[in-house]
């Protein structure tokens, strides 16, 4: 019974590790998932601290070691749902929620995929660009989809609505931050995602091209948020009408500013926009 106990201990202070995470790197997602029912906002907030450690990996703080660090890591992730104690705080509440939710293994794989391509890849054809952006987004929204169900089951059609609404989030997400990033992106990390931008700088015209394919993924992304259980419905609504917002602000911003600018919402806004968006889920 005490080592149930201090097991139990130690699975809450890895989940607030996790939340601390997200805390720290997003204030977006961090508010969005303050309307998610508790065990939901758990493993969502687990899921990003794994996430978000890859990308710290490949953007630098691993140095000169980061391929070696990220294929361990990988394996580490992997592995990680088969043991029911981890010393590596995320990693231990990663796994929990992994086993809890039935995380895919492949999406998993897929991602890491994504994150090796930012070690030696800086510009991307078409098919690159989505094969990218599959792994390092649209996953993230599937396996979000996977905590959703997890306690909340829904048929097999509405599971197909869900997933492809979630890419289509995932997705407008990704592009919306290469857009607010594109000076870091450039001139910290030496990328440059968008194939439209290989090889030259960003125009008012191919801005308003982007935005519009934005607006496209958003779109189809609000047709699925009535489809999503209750659990997470509210938070996915705030999510993306936070992103919309963002999107907004993009188109209304001069690509020469956009190049050496990262737009974003001020907090009373993102207040307004997460409340009303949530409450329409309600109405």
């Amino acid at each position: 019974m005490e080592s149930s106990r201090t097991l139990s201990r130690y699975d809450l202070m890895c989940d607030r590790v996790a939340a601390q995470v997200i805390a720290q790197y997003s204030t977006s997602f961090s508010l969005a998932t303050r309307f998610l029912a508790p065990r939901v906002r758990t493993d969502v907030r687990n899921l990003y601290a794994m996430v978000r450690i890859a990308d710290e990996i490949v953007d630098g703080a691993a140095g000169a070691d980061a391929a070696q660090l990220l294929d361990a890591y990988e394996t580490q992730v992997l592995a990680a749902p088969a043991a029911r104690f981890h010393t590596d705080p995320v990693l231990h509440a990663w796994a929990n929620s992994a086993r809890r939710c039935d995380f895919s293994a492949e999406h998993v794989t897929a991602f890491f995929a994504s994150m090796r391509r930012d070690l030696n890849q800086s510009t991307y054809d078409p098919a690159d660009f989505d094969a990218y952006v599959y792994g390092s987004a649209e996953v993230i929204g599937l396996m979000c989809v996977a905590a959703f169900v997890a306690d909340e089951p829904v048929t097999d059609a509405q599971r197909a609505e869900l997933d492809e609404g979630a890419c289509a989030l995932g997705a407008a997400f990704q592009k919306v931050n290469f857009l607010r990033d594109l000076a870091e992106d450039r001139d910290d990390l030496g990328r440059t995602y968008f194939p439209q931008l290989r090889g030259r700088g960003i125009d008012d015209a191919v801005k308003a091209e982007l935005v519009d394919d934005i607006r496209a993924d958003l779109a189809r992304a609000r047709r699925a948020i009535p489809l999503i259980p209750s659990s997470g419905r509210g938070a996915v609504a705030a999510a993306e009408a936070l992103f919309s917002e963002l999107n907004e602000r993009i188109d209304a911003t001069p690509a020469a500013t956009l190049a050496t600018t990262r737009v974003s919402v001020p907090r009373h806004r993102k207040l307004y926009l997460t409340a009303r968006a949530v409450r329409r889920t309600r109405d």
